[in-house]
């Protein structure tokens, strides 16, 4: 990667010399080059990505709308349901990892095409199998499938973060990862369109189908991949070793694992304590997460102003106040407060989403600083550490979505409410307040300086923990 310079870059060029359409130069730290050309590059990728995205987190929450379907005469138990759609939430956490390396290896373009069309397989197996009298190990099968989705934000975030500079990447992540949440509300929203007018789960179907074939055109039209985006098993390796990949992981089950989790598990929870028809739950399931992926990026512009770690600290003791109102609201059996409460998390877990991921490449940038590294050799350290471990932090950040949902499954088959999952919620909103504070914002000790302080102003030293 060329080092940034005072004199015009050359334009972005692509070539198909490996066979498809590759930019051999890509340098957007220099501002000349990213003016020039890099920032119509960039954004036409992010378009494109988002779409692609979208779509997979729309896959990969299908079986959170195909349950309100399912009435008596499928003859599940709301355990049952519940641990359907578990399933989809664990293989989407497992196959972040394998995506995220998938990125430098086949490509940024090549990839997306190749993820937006394994979605064809989950949603044509739904749509051979939706019908009373299919086992449950057949749906826990197709549940299983459309895991592949979540995958698609790993590869997705991998190959944005390569496009962006360090100054834009908080908005550009966001804008990718708040896009590619709204698939969640609106297989949702189309969900209840379907039920609405008395239609069955092939219509869904049928409308999605369609919709992904297309992702995969246009990103075989219109994208492009990057020659300088290669895996670094030694990246890799120093990820896993790096303490803050864990922190932030941990930080992260409580921002987008709350978000993914309550969205697979809304409308369920309504069913089974408040006694609402599918249809009544439906109308008020897709609210939650659309509000909480419109407002994913203003996390993220928040947190490139004011730095991540303090929005996120302030974040998490907004969710266990939003937490505390739905343990109020459960035990009333109040369904307006609860429902206003439970969509304020869904808020707030966006908000969080934005402001904890731009907080990783932030980190690593300080850690380069500290390290003595300067210019374009720190923003490449920043750039190697913090893509490396994007993955690995986007899949146990998922795995948070399937401890909810086994969370409440437990609680409703125990206790027959979800209160008990909302106490283990409110702790876990705790614990990351704590963390928050302890590692990135408590004064430091004399003569080093904070995480929070390097991660707002890049000439201040950071301090390991």
């Amino acid at each position: 990667m060329t080092a940034s310079g005072t004199t015009p870059s050359p334009p972005a060029t692509a070539t198909t010399a490996r066979g498809g359409r590759w930019i051999e130069r890509w340098d957007p730290e220099d501002e000349v080059f990213w003016e020039d050309t890099g920032w119509k590059v960039a954004r036409r990728n992010l378009a494109f990505s988002v779409l692609s995205e979208h779509i997979g987190f729309s896959i990969w929450t299908l079986w959170s709308v195909m349950v309100l379907f399912m009435g008596p005469e499928y003859g599940l138990t709301p355990a049952d349901k519940f641990l359907l759609v578990s399933m989809a939430t664990l293989v989407g956490a497992i196959v972040r990892v394998p995506y995220t390396f998938a990125v430098a290896l086949f490509g940024g373009r090549n990839w997306t095409i190749v993820s937006a069309s394994l979605l064809l397989i989950p949603a044509v197996a739904a749509f051979i199998v939706m019908e009373p009298g299919t086992s449950y190990s057949t749906f826990l099968i197709c549940a299983l499938l459309t895991g592949v989705g979540g995958g698609n934000f790993a590869s997705s975030m991998t190959n944005i973060n390569a496009f962006f500079p360090l100054r834009k990447k908080g908005w550009a992540l966001g804008l990718n990862a708040g896009g590619g949440n709204i698939g969640v509300p609106v297989m949702q929203l189309i969900g209840l369109a379907v039920i609405g007018a008395s239609g069955g789960p092939r219509v869904l179907l049928g409308i999605y189908i369609p919709l992904i074939v297309v992702a995969a055109v246009l990103a075989a039209l219109y994208m492009d991949n990057l020659s300088s985006v290669k895996n670094d098993t030694g990246a890799a390796k120093d990820a896993v070793k790096e303490g803050h990949t864990w922190i932030m992981a941990f930080l992260y089950i409580g921002t987008f694992g709350s978000f993914i989790g309550y969205s697979f598990a809304f409308g369920l929870v309504l069913q089974t304590q408040f006694g609402r028809t599918p249809l009544q739950a439906a109308y008020v399931t897709f609210i939650g997460p659309l509000l909480g992926s419109l407002i994913r990026p203003i996390g993220g512009r928040l947190a490139d102003r004011y730095g991540g770690a303090k929005i996120s600290l302030w974040n998490y003791v907004a969710m266990a106040a939003a937490t505390a109102v739905v343990l109020v609201a459960s035990e009333q059996e109040s369904l307006p407060l609860f429902t206003t409460a439970f969509i304020a998390l869904f808020v707030l877990s966006g908000l969080g989403n934005g402001s904890t991921f731009k907080m990783i490449p932030g980190i690593f940038q300080a850690k380069a600083l500290a390290q003595g590294l300067t210019g374009e050799e720190a923003a490449a350290y920043g750039r190697r550490l913090s893509g490396a471990s994007m993955g690995l932090i986007g899949a146990i950040g998922a795995l948070g979505g399937l401890g909810i949902n086994l969370a409440f499954r437990q609680s409703f088959q125990t206790a027959g409410t979800g209160t008990g999952a909302f106490l283990a919620f409110l702790a876990f909103y705790g614990a990351c307040f704590v963390v928050t504070w302890a590692v990135y914002l408590r004064r430091p000790a004399a003569g080093r300086g904070s995480t929070a302080a390097a991660e707002a102003k890049p000439e201040l030293s950071y301090a390991e923990v």
